[in-house]
């Protein structure tokens, strides 16, 4: 796979093949990162900064908060890249960052650094859709490719995408409400779980029984979603105990048995319809356990299922790296602006 591309100022023309490297920065919210990718599969340099620690008293990330800790951590986190792949700014091929959607302040720190780099060393340019970057993270270390079916799920976002080529990208089905991240986030709260409490309650519902509480599943659109009502159900379920001790675990487990099915059904449907007999799962709520058994069950009917390692899950610099190779629908002028929603 090869691919030109323009430095800013010299209009100069520079060829990506396989052994071209990378560079990207990431900082759409509350993680500083920065990779070098050899041809969009291999990672040669990962460092992540986050700043969970910092924004935990107050249940959830403060923008102004999170820009300032980025602007602290850039420098040392480029430096540390380079430094661990054993290589200088001369080496690398081109340099890539989040554009959006995220945090405008976040994101016009980690733009404005791979510009600067791009400029300085006269190298191209390559803005990436942070989403996008979620499904390409699956590209690491793998031979995947199009056509299949993406499951994203994150915070932000819930989301069936159906990638038929590197250029050719449709979401076929996303949430009317709440994505499932939030979803999580929410009832974790409602029962008294300290930030970020996704992952608290994937690990407490491992212990309850998901049968437990008959929860709603919304009916919506044919690829849509909807997790309002269901953190609705939660609400009520809580207050129904009126002081009473709460089975925490067994409501974790039944929440989670609820979200996780509705996603299977769609994700299924989505394959049977378009015939594709493959499907990534992309975002920061693919490392959830429930939802990563029941997606990777499809391979007993016959399907082809990735999901990226644990660490290129969360928010990361190697799969905006990998996203700038692999995908064509990337922004290359040197005036592209950020955006906060997609």
């Amino acid at each position: 796979m090869n691919k030109t591309k323009k430095t800013l100022f010299t209009d100069k023309q520079v060829t990506l093949d396989k052994n071209s490297l990378i560079m990207a920065i990431e900082s759409s919210c509350d993680e500083t990162a920065c990779a070098i990718v050899r041809g969009g599969r291999e990672v040669l340099a990962n460092v992540v900064a986050s700043q969970i620690k910092i924004h935990e008293e107050f249940g959830g990330v403060i923008p102004e908060i999170a820009a300032r800790e980025h602007l602290e951590a850039i420098n040392v986190v480029i430096s540390e890249t380079f430094k661990q792949a054993g290589m200088q700014g001369e080496d690398i091929s081109a340099f890539a960052a989040t554009v959006g959607p995220g945090l405008v302040g976040c994101l016009l720190v980690g733009l404005n650094a791979a510009k600067t780099l791009a400029l300085c060393y006269d190298k191209p340019f390559i803005g990436v859709n942070h989403l996008n970057a979620h499904i390409a993270a699956n590209f690491i270390d793998t031979d995947l490719e199009p056509p299949f079916i993406s499951l994203l799920v994150s915070g932000g976002h819930t989301q069936i995408i159906k990638v038929s080529s590197y250029s050719d990208m449709e979401i076929i089905g996303e949430t009317i409400d709440d994505a499932v991240g939030e979803a999580y986030d929410k009832v974790a709260r409602l029962i008294g779980l300290p930030y970020p409490g996704g992952p608290k309650l994937d690990k407490l519902a491992q212990e309850g029984n998901p049968k437990a509480f008959n929860l709603p599943q919304a009916k919506v659109g044919e690829y849509d979603f909807s997790f309002s009502g269901l953190k609705t159900a939660v609400l009520r379920l809580v207050k129904s105990f009126d002081g009473k001790e709460l089975p925490v675990n067994d409501i974790c487990a039944s929440f989670q048995e609820c979200v996780s099915s509705t996603l299977y059904k769609k994700v299924k449907h989505a394959l049977e319809a378009t015939g594709y007999k493959q499907i990534v799962l992309a975002g920061g709520v693919a490392a959830n356990s429930e939802i990563r058994r029941k997606i990777f069950s499809l391979q007993e009917q016959g399907y082809a299922v990735y999901a990226p390692a644990m660490k290129y899950c969360t928010d990361n610099a190697s799969m905006v790296a990998s996203s700038a190779y692999m995908f064509d629908n990337t922004f290359d002028n040197i005036d592209v602006e950020v955006f906060s929603r997609a």
